[in-house]
């Protein structure tokens, strides 16, 4: 007689025993449920912890983008646009004179040339005579020659205030230049 026929014979003869068995059965499995729902609520309250600190530390992070704005790459294309040779020009020569301006600088006059020898290559002058404060000078540079489009100084002729004052203006001419893709 095997095993499983000497427990068949127990069962039958004792009936209380096989409900023992099954209410043993019946508890072994919901102890094991319940230990895998506390462990499912402890791994719960670990989450809810672990974002808490989270939100905590993403509040103390300055945003990206104030931490970024002076280091970045500037926006816009690299080229001069426009859809034609003038307007492409025009919107050099805006750029130029909008640089003088930001930096509290008088423009006399300007021009753009589209009939010099490097228009067939592709690059725009445009020229202009300004007034501007000597402090002024090399952040103008900078503006014209960091910002987008590239902007290319190819003359810069500045002549000192006349006088002993030192606050006086610098009287200037500028020419630049800018590459243009031929209305693409």
């Amino acid at each position: 007689m095997t095993m499983i026929d000497r427990l068949k014979a127990k069962l039958a003869r004792y009936p209380y025993l096989a409900v023992l068995l099954f209410a043993a059965v019946i508890a072994v499995c919901m102890l094991a449920t319940a230990g895998n729902v506390l462990d499912i609520l402890q791994r719960r309250d670990a989450v809810i912890a672990a974002s808490s600190i989270l939100e905590r530390l993403e509040a103390r992070r300055p945003p990206p983008q104030a931490a970024t704005a002076d280091v970045g790459v500037p926006r816009g294309s690299s080229f001069v646009e426009g859809p034609s040779a003038s307007v492409a020009a025009a919107a050099l020569l805006q750029r130029l004179t909008g640089a003088i301006r930001r930096l509290r600088g008088n423009i006399l006059s300007s021009q753009v040339d589209l009939q010099g020898p490097q228009t067939k290559a592709g690059f725009l002058m445009a020229s202009a005579s300004f007034e501007l404060e000597q402090a002024a000078l090399q952040p103008l540079l900078y503006d014209l020659e960091a910002g987008m489009p590239f902007v290319f100084v190819e003359q810069l002729v500045v002549q000192a205030p006349q006088g002993v004052s030192e606050g006086g203006k610098l009287k200037g001419t500028i020419s630049v230049s800018g590459k243009w893709q031929g209305g693409k």
